[in-house]
């Protein structure tokens, strides 16, 4: 099961046979002031920065968020993927619940992107799915839809094979659907870790398709979180998650992400974790 993303000039692949893929998460103005009140000036800079400081540490694509309270979000957004593009050579994940924002960006990207994300509400599914068909992008499917968060990991897996069915129903191809079994936080309920890990393995094992999460949630509001996110990758790596939306500038973060590529086969010889060994201890000479 491959799903393909490319820009320009670079393909992704998402795939339990390649390394994990990376999805840089920091360019979204959400808790960011200073990102926030450069993007409402339509200034790029911050924005930029961030992008090329996530591809030097390992991202692979980039989620971006224009999601700014009064701005116009399709312009933003199509301008902030138009600068993207000509500063680096990952692929874009647009992440938007505006129809009008995505399809702004969607037709003015030079590649095939990943939309983030649709749910199995009714509503969504019926305005996402179109528009991630029309132009022939993948999607992130987030196992939630019009009665809530399913509580176990069977439910789940129902939620999940209905957006499947639905994106089928576009004409869409099961690789162009990466289920997100739903990061909760730990601090709120001791079970949610597990649930999600047991909903990742599930759906892995029924539907076959790429998994990912928006790893960091799993550690709202507690202490110490890289120590919790990184415990969470390894473990729903191990489960058979493919992607996540997280942020590869913080070490430990990248350094469990290669470690687990190292340890299930998906890095030949060790040459990348060798060079990345290499290029740290060169960074601190």
């Amino acid at each position: 099961m491959e799903t393909h993303l490319s820009s320009k000039t670079k393909q992704i692949i998402i795939s339990p046979d390649h390394p994990f893929v990376i999805i840089g998460e920091r360019i979204n103005p959400t808790r960011r002031k200073a990102l926030m009140e450069s993007l409402a000036r339509g200034d790029f800079s911050i924005a930029l920065d961030d992008a090329r400081k996530q591809v030097a540490t390992g991202a692979h694509v980039l989620d971006v968020n224009a999601g700014v309270p009064g701005a116009d979000e399709p312009k933003l957004l199509e301008g902030l993927a138009r600068a993207l593009t000509q500063e680096v050579d990952a692929p874009l994940c647009f992440d938007s619940a505006n129809p009008a924002a995505l399809e702004a960006a969607l037709a003015a990207y030079e590649g095939k992107a990943l939309i983030n994300s649709t749910t199995g509400e009714e509503k969504m599914m019926n305005t996402v799915l179109p528009l991630t068909a029309k132009y022939h992008a993948a999607v992130i499917g987030v196992v939630t839809d019009d009665s809530g968060v399913p509580a176990t990991p069977e439910a789940r897996l129902a939620v999940a094979r209905k957006i499947v069915q639905r994106a089928a129903d576009y004409g869409m191809s099961p690789e162009d659907v990466v289920i997100d079994c739903l990061a909760l936080t730990v601090s709120a309920d001791s079970l949610a870790g597990r649930v999600t890990l047991d909903s990742l393995q599930l759906i892995r094992q029924e539907l076959g398709v790429n998994l990912s999460l928006g790893a960091s949630n799993v550690s709202f509001g507690l202490p110490d979180r890289v120590a919790i996110n990184a415990a969470y990758l390894a473990l729903g790596i191990a489960r058979g998650m493919t992607a996540a939306i997280t942020d590869p500038t913080i070490p430990e973060l990248a350094t469990t992400i290669r470690a687990c590529d190292l340890l299930m086969g998906r890095d030949e010889y060790a040459m990348r974790w060798i060079k990345a060994y290499r290029a740290a201890r060169k960074a601190k000479a």
